[in-house]
């Protein structure tokens, strides 16, 4: 475990301070563990009287507040008799009697008032509650820290997935709902629990180097970081896929192989972690941000894009930065591979038929393949997509990948506002010298759009591009014609040879 004060560092300062603050962050970041490790310490300490508690359980009394804060006040018992507490810092034996939408006032009150230490709570899945049972809980907790702030807890920490100026949708959706005198207000700051940096990344692995003598290569932490971006649960994941689930023996090094196929295990095998992910990808404000994603394309203001984005982004589909971009390789694989899952069921060709005798793709055949089959299903799958603006690129890309996957990869990059997706195939095979080697082949994919004019230049520039960053001497650009006026897809769906401005030889599909 990376330690919590290393995790949150200024949460332990605006603790000491009696400050009431938000943390937040996507699912499965390491919020929970991270929170109770804090908890822990800081009763520990001598210093406080600390509880972490999850609010989860008040989510079925929906708007009856008042049933909501008896749950609330029930899990906080339930959690301080597992933590443990002194008798002298665990809450009363029977919270007060009072009218509902003051329970949560009274009982903390009252446990203040018997408590010798100042006490600090955590919120957790402060979110979980809704409509008006969430309303009645902050605007408690906001008078309880203006009007009566000697007599209330010290402070205060909110978390869930969202940041606090979101919570406002899951209080009914309308900011006046929550009045003039908002909960918001006594809130001092919102830190978003954030992913692993790399040196976190090699802390962590170090503590099972140390604990049991099994390294891991400075490539495959270069790998783990690589793939994950340091997306806790992934890097957690990754590690014990290769341990546990392949069984790597503790006396051999974790390689930058082993890495990749742990990589390849957990996308295909989508744990709850990736499915939960993936299941959010049909909402349509999920669908707004992650669609020109794929597409290439730029993400165009709307009325609803800022939210759409926050949104997005809290989820922790999308980095958490600028530019826009899927937030790690492995959620990029997951995202396209969900959403090309219904093209790769209708895929009947054989992998194995497109191998050469040493292990290497015959692209000219893969191509070709891709090509007849474009040209019966194509227009029918793009059509049927649930995201149309990226339908050509995840037909083509299911395609490649149900004839690919299991012998090789493929690394996807997106132009986002350069109208372009840019494919790496790598192949291992073996050399005619016996030894290991890797294929590679490099793709461009393009749409040629209603009201632009043909991306074949601008194609052709781009894959040269790509192909000086891969050190390749070749590629495919693959320019799809979506306009309305264009010839059917059986007459235009064709070969030819281009040159790029660089001089290459670079082969050309228009489908």
């Amino acid at each position: 475990m990376v330690p919590a004060q290393e995790r949150l560092p200024r949460a332990r300062g605006y603790i000491e301070q009696g400050q009431y603050f938000v943390v937040h962050a996507p699912r499965q970041t390491g919020k929970t563990t991270v929170l109770a490790a804090m908890a822990r310490e800081l009763t520990a300490s001598g210093r406080y009287a600390a509880l972490h508690f999850s609010c989860e359980s008040g989510e079925v009394a929906g708007e009856d507040y008042g049933q909501a804060e008896l749950l609330v006040l029930e899990a906080i018992r339930r959690s301080a008799e597992s933590a443990g507490l002194a008798d002298g810092l665990a809450p009363p034996a029977s919270w007060p009697d009072a009218v509902p939408g003051s329970r949560l006032t009274r009982g903390l009150t009252e446990w203040v008032r018997s408590c010798p230490r100042p006490l600090v709570l955590f919120f957790d899945e402060i979110d979980a509650l809704r409509g008006e049972s969430l309303r009645s809980v902050l605007r408690q907790l906001r008078d309880g820290f203006t009007v009566s702030r000697g007599g209330f807890p010290h402070a205060v920490v909110l978390c869930g997935l969202r940041d606090v100026r979101d919570y406002k949708a899951a209080s009914g959706g309308d900011p006046g709902r929550l009045g003039t005198s908002s909960p918001f207000n006594i809130k001092v700051a919102s830190l978003r629990l954030g992913d692993f940096t790399e040196a976190e990344v090699a802390e962590l692995y170090g503590q099972h180097t140390a604990q049991t003598g099994q390294d891991f290569t400075v490539d495959a932490l270069e790998c783990a970081f690589s793939f994950t971006q340091g997306q806790p649960w992934l890097v957690n994941a990754l590690a014990r896929e290769v341990v546990e689930e392949m069984g790597v023996p503790s006396d051999t090094p974790i390689t930058a192989g082993h890495m990749e196929e742990a990589k390849e295990r957990l996308i295909l095998a989508r744990a709850t972690h990736l499915d939960s992910l993936a299941a959010r990808l049909g909402e349509d404000r999920v669908r707004r941000v992650i669609q020109p994603v794929i597409a290439g394309e730029l993400l165009l203001p709307t009325d609803t894009y800022d939210d759409d984005l926050a949104y997005v982004r809290d989820l922790g589909l999308v980095a958490p930065d600028a530019p826009v971009r899927v937030a790690n390789p492995i959620y990029q694989e997951v995202i396209v591979r969900v959403l090309g899952n219904n093209t790769e069921g209708q895929v009947v060709a054989a992998p194995s038929s497109f191998r050469l005798p040493d292990g290497r793709i015959d692209m000219d055949k893969l191509l070709c393949s891709f090509a007849e089959f474009w040209r019966e299903n194509g227009e029918i799958l793009a059509t049927a997509s649930t995201y149309p603006e990226a339908a050509a690129q995840l037909v083509m890309m299911a395609y490649l990948h149900r004839i690919v996957n299991g012998a090789g990869f493929i690394d996807r990059e997106y132009g986002v506002g350069r109208r372009r997706v840019d494919l790496l195939i790598r192949q291992p095979y073996t050399a005619a010298d016996g030894s290991r080697a890797v294929q590679r082949e490099a793709l461009e994919l393009k749409v040629w759009r209603q009201g632009r004019t043909d991306p074949l230049a601008e194609g052709l520039a781009q894959l040269d591009d790509y192909l000086d960053r891969m050190e390749l001497s070749t590629g495919t650009l693959v320019v799809f014609d979506t306009r309305p006026q264009a010839a059917p897809v059986h007459e235009r769906t064709a070969f030819s040879q281009q040159t790029t401005p660089s001089g290459r030889t670079v082969t050309l599909l228009r489908a």
